[in-house]
């Protein structure tokens, strides 16, 4: 919790564009959690520095922006990523090629449980754009998705627990499991949705 506290008082100071910035950096990989940086940008809006529906808007924007921005370096410039010394430590071949392995054996439901895999995130989003098996759109389809479940789950559980730090911890420590159960049951459902669809199709 004391990585918390640290945040929530550097966010209280500087605001929703010191929250922006941090999570643009968790997308680049900097070892900073994102619900961490999630649930103090909803303690503040808690203790009256923000807006919680404005914290929660510029948490998803930022969440998703830096997201796309290792989508699209990927994208860009592929395997010569991996020369680069910061992604090099991040991600070197051996976990590159297992990743690749895992985008062959899950495909696109990868990119929608990588937002509930913390530590593999950016290296899921940097793989899925070198090897150019998914489109951008498609990519910021999947991931919006599960962001949409992530980021205002964080955010408001921060919103709420604002003056009740000791009931706040215990469920941030709780949070990765109900989150879990919550994107299984919303993968269900899409799954059973596409299933009818596809009978009726076929029927038709």
């Amino acid at each position: 919790m004391d990585l918390l506290e640290r945040l929530i008082t550097f966010f209280a100071e500087h605001g929703y564009s010191a929250v922006f910035t941090a999570l643009l950096l968790c997308g680049a990989g900097l070892p900073l959690p994102e619900d961490i940086t999630l649930v103090a940008g909803g303690v503040i809006a808690g203790l009256g520095y923000a807006d919680v529906h404005t914290m929660a808007a510029v948490t998803m924007v930022g969440v998703l922006a830096g997201d796309a921005g290792m989508f699209l370096l990927g994208h860009h410039y592929g395997v010569r990523m991996l020369q680069w010394k910061p992604i090099a430590w991040l991600m070197p071949p051996r976990r590159y090629a297992q990743m690749q392995d895992k985008f062959t054996r899950y495909g696109n439901r990868l990119m929608f449980f990588a937002r509930f895999l913390p530590g593999m995130r950016t290296a899921v989003y940097i793989t899925a754009g070198a090897t150019h098996r998914v489109g951008f759109w498609r990519f910021l389809l999947l991931d919006g998705l599960a962001a949409l479940l992530s980021v205002p789950f964080w955010v408001y559980l921060g919103y709420f627990g604002a003056d009740r730090r000791e009931w706040l911890g215990i469920w941030i420590r709780r949070g990765q499991n109900s989150l879990w159960l919550i994107g299984l049951l919303v993968a269900a459902v899409l799954l059973v949705l596409w299933w009818r669809r596809r009978g009726s199709k076929a029927e038709a």
